[in-house]
This record gives structure tokens, sequence and C-alpha cells, in this order.
């Protein structure tokens, strides 16, 4: 597969992604931050799995994740070569919206997240409505639930943590 080109807008969300877990903002995701960025997506990654990641995203062997490599972990799934189609999308979202008012609350997500077997800690919940609910309204839309799964779905992918 040849390297599929970005556009500004993806470079653009990957960035703010890639910060939001850098924590200290020095450039790069430490064993630490990437064990925090999983966590937040509702998987609990073991301590070999976070190490295992590091090692297959880790090009130049410093035992960090700087952004260029962050990039080429995820390029695949930015693109329309992977991910999830938009009926798929619109048939996951209704699972959440449990009353079918088109946006996913806290409760809801909860409540769907403990029946997938996931069941969240408050923190874990704050951070995923927050993570997923970009414009602040305190729910999610279907297409803040569409970019969170697109960007859940690329980072799980890569880290084979799902499947």
């Amino acid at each position: 597969m040849g390297k599929s080109v970005l556009t500004e807008q993806q470079v653009a969300e990957l960035q703010e992604i890639f910060a939001r877990f850098d924590k200290d903002g020095d450039g790069s995701i430490t064993e630490l931050e990437l064990g925090a960025l999983i966590r937040s997506l509702g998987l609990k990654p073991s301590a070999e799995q976070i190490v295992t990641l590091i090692q297959k995203a880790d090009k130049n062997d410093n035992g960090l994740i700087e952004f260029s490599e962050f990039v080429s972990l995820v390029r695949p799934q930015t693109t329309s070569e992977a991910g999830f189609n938009q009926e798929e999308l619109l048939m996951l979202f209704r699972k959440f919206d449990r009353d079918g008012n088109g946006y996913i609350t806290a409760a809801e997500l909860a409540h769907s997240m403990a029946r997938l077997g996931h069941a969240l800690s408050v923190k874990e919940l704050i951070d995923m409505m927050r993570e997923a609910d970009t414009d602040g309204d305190g729910r999610i839309s279907f297409v803040e639930f569409a970019a969170a799964m697109t960007n859940a779905n690329a980072l799980c992918d890569d880290f084979s943590l799902l499947r």
C-alpha cells in the first residue's frame, strides 16, 4: 500500500489528539502518556501491550512516539481506506442513542458501554464525553460520534487491542 496523503484538516486533528496526550509538551508521547490515551478510549491495556505498541510505532528506537511516528501509525485509518462507512456508524449511533432524540447523553454512553462489558468510571465517562463532545453542549451528536469512532477505530486498529 502506498502512503496516503492527509488533508490539512486531518493533520490538524492528529496534532490536536497528539498534543492532548503529550502532557508535558515535549513533542513525544511516553509510555505513561500512551497508556492514558488508550484508557481514554475505554480500553484497559496491560503494561506489556503498551510496551509493544511503543515498539511498533517507535521508528527511531528512543522509546517514545514523536508526532511523525504517530502520523505514520494512524495514516491508513485516517483516509478512506479504512474505518466505518456512514451506514454502519448510523446503526451504531442508534444503539447508543437509547431515546432516539439524535444525541447521546452521558447516561446513555455509560449504559451502552456497561452493556458492552466496559463499565466506565466517572472519570472515564467524563473524559470520553469531553473527547467526543467537541461543541461542548453536553451531548454527542452523530457528527461528533462519527469523528470520535473514526479516531478510536484508527488507534484501536493499529494498536490491535480490540480484536
